[in-house]
């Protein structure tokens, strides 16, 4: 199937499924289209970072997690995921099942507590958001032929998954193709890359509910796939010299200033940001997006602990409130280390003692309001 035949294929199974009134159930038989996620549940919840760096492929996710999280009344983990933890580098074919059934067993958790599980490939065949350069070619700049060998390793793993979790239903599990694409002048590549994963889930599952991860490291919609029924994933780090400040992993041109943070915050261009500019930036240019039906969802956001914690409080206040507003769930970064309500080593909050780990009382208190 080429691209044009596999864009009328898709855009005729939107419009056939706009009236299905459930869209997280999966189909039951071959007769059935797929379910079009035209509403998401307003998830909320943590990124669960076992698999993440592939550093430390056998690491394993923590039952405890999903215990605080049921216990607190959250409902999602994204689980972001490096392929180097099952694969290889040198052998993109390579698949280590003893990691994969780890993988197993953080799907069963999210089914025992009725947490629903996100998984993203944080690095895919030929990109990562960090350590872009470690990948042997590039999935978005490079020539044709190592773009489409790095496309097809990336098409292979998600084919994979697709037919291992084929029946497990949409309100318990959803794969997110790609974390945080890179900036770009235009969305095409993004699109063609986007097209091909999702038609070779398609075809080992047609009914998974897929996300999408926004371009320009997932802050703007990528309008060039509104027409393929899935959720895109939006980020909520704005503006970085709050959620970041002092972070080293982040170049120096995406901070706006320098100088310590307050909310709110003007930056070293004069430009004031407060509660007004962060719905301009973090809702509105995603509005043309909602307008066409199509369900966002905020896959990552947080506050280094660095950032005064009177400060961060009051910044994460006005995050929540508008994505409350919007309808739109969230996943922190993370549940439990420097960005989470757990075990956060920041110098300035009087912790309490919860199942053996420093829980930061107010975050949570604010995080359970929204």
């Amino acid at each position: 199937m080429n691209r044009r035949d596999f864009l009328k294929t898709s855009m005729s199974a939107l419009g056939a499924l706009s009236l299905v009134r459930n869209p997280l159930e999966a189909a039951s038989g071959p007769e059935k289209s797929l379910p079009v996620p035209v509403t998401f549940p307003r998830y909320r919840g943590f990124n669960l970072l076992a698999k993440f760096s592939g550093r430390n492929p056998h690491q394993k996710f923590e039952e405890e997690d999903f215990e605080i999280m049921a216990d607190w009344g959250f409902d999602f983990a994204r689980i972001p995921m490096s392929y180097w933890s099952w694969g290889s580098v040198e052998d993109w074919r390579k698949m280590d099942e003893s990691v994969l059934k780890d993988i197993d067993a953080v799907v069963e958790l999210g089914k025992q507590y009725q947490v629903h599980i996100n998984l993203n490939f944080h690095r895919v065949p030929g990109y990562c958001i960090n350590g872009r350069n470690l990948e042997p070619v590039d999935l978005f700049d490079d020539t044709p032929e190592n773009m489409k060998k790095a496309l097809d390793a990336a098409v292979y793993h998600w084919k994979h998954f697709a037919a291992r979790y084929k029946g497990i239903p949409n309100s318990r599990l959803s794969f997110d193709l790609i974390n945080e694409p890179p900036k770009m002048k235009d969305e095409k590549r993004y699109v063609e890359i986007v097209e091909a994963l999702v038609q070779g889930i398609r075809e080992e599952d047609p009914e998974r509910l897929i996300v999408a991860d926004g371009k320009d490291i997932g802050r703007n919609p990528v309008m060039g796939i509104a027409g393929l029924g899935l959720v895109q994933s939006t980020r909520g780090y704005d503006p970085m010299s709050v959620s970041h400040y002092t972070a080293t992993w982040v170049p120096e041109d995406e901070f706006e200033t320098f100088d310590p943070p307050t909310w709110p915050l003007k930056g070293d261009d004069g430009k004031l940001w407060d509660k007004a500019a962060l719905k301009a930036k973090l809702i509105d240019r995603w509005q043309p997006l909602v307008e066409q039906g199509i369900s966002v969802h905020v896959g990552e956001w947080g506050c280094y602990n660095k950032t005064p914690h009177p400060v961060a409080m009051a910044w994460m206040e006005d995050v929540l409130s508008l994505w409350k507003d919007a309808g739109w769930g969230q996943a922190m970064w993370n549940l439990k280390g420097d960005f989470g309500p757990l075990n956060s080593n920041r110098g300035d909050v009087k912790y309490e003692n919860y199942r053996g780990h420093k829980l930061d009382r107010k975050m949570l208190e604010l995080l359970k309001a929204y």
